[in-house]
């Protein structure tokens, strides 16, 4: 299939690359429709166990273009203005439903959409010059779009949630790193290798238990305690008569004969 962006798939590891460098990689209608439904076929997709996602040149993303989507937009009714949400939140969605782990490499500006699509990632190694704007407000739109509202206090508590989306302030990498919003800050040249070896880590890891890992996390953020360690019971049973776990167990036990 054509895409409106880099795609690759090498050693069970998806790169995805936005492409449009000249517009610090803005997202028009066909790039979201593009990546709804790329990451909803990458849950049957059994080449890709890790996905890595990342801009090219100077900017991860900054978020809807003004021409082609803000400009659009204006002209059209509700309807069209609701499909359009819609679709940009069905993104988020699933990417959050891929039972497969994501890591945003965030290689400069990440604002908007884009800050948003880094947020619905499961991992996020950022350059040393990348720099964060959940910036909607500033916009005149809701800071909550896209599922950041749900997402955001998950990952950054919900004072900073407030702090970002309601001021829609700039940050930096070391900032973002402090609040809790970025795994690792690394030097730029190296952040494209720290992504690719997280994403062979995982990669090469115990599928079944990195995608229940993902899916439990996933399930139980609105879960009371009770409700969630009885759900992680369950799952652990099943992972408990797995062949991951019985392999670790027999090299386990071969180990120790060997140096009795």
């Amino acid at each position: 299939m054509s895409y409106d962006f880099l795609y690759e798939v090498n050693e069970g590891v998806a790169t995805l690359t936005l492409n449009r460098p000249a517009v610090m990689n803005a997202l028009t209608f066909e790039i979201y429709a593009q990546l709804r439904d790329l990451f909803a076929d990458l849950r049957r997709d059994e080449n890709v166990r890790a996905v890595i996602l990342t801009g090219a040149g100077d900017n991860f993303c900054s978020g809807g273009d003004v021409h082609e989507i803000i400009g659009e937009l204006l002209k059209r009714d509700m309807r069209e203005h609701l499909e359009f949400t819609r679709m940009t939140g069905a993104v988020v969605q699933n990417m959050r439903q891929l039972d497969k782990p994501i890591i945003a490499a965030l290689n400069g500006m990440t604002a908007g959409a884009g800050a948003v699509l880094a947020l619905a990632a499961d991992l996020r190694i950022a350059s040393d010059r990348a720099r964060f704007a959940f910036l909607f407000t500033k916009v005149g739109l809701t800071g909550a779009d896209m599922g950041a509202g749900y997402l955001l206090p998950k990952v950054v508590g919900l004072g900073r949630a407030f702090e970002l989306l309601l001021l829609g302030d700039t940050i930096d990498a070391a900032t973002a790193e402090r609040y809790g919003l970025v795994n690792r800050v690394v030097p730029h040249v190296d952040l494209l290798s720290t992504a690719r070896q997280f994403a062979a880590r995982l990669a090469n890891g115990p599928i079944l238990a990195i995608s229940m890992t993902k899916q439990m996390l996933n399930n139980e953020l609105n879960m009371d305690l009770a409700s969630a360690i009885e759900a992680e019971a369950q799952a652990q049973a099943l992972l408990l008569m797995g062949d991951a776990h019985r392999a670790f167990y027999e090299q386990f036990k071969a180990r120790q004969q060997k140096n009795a």
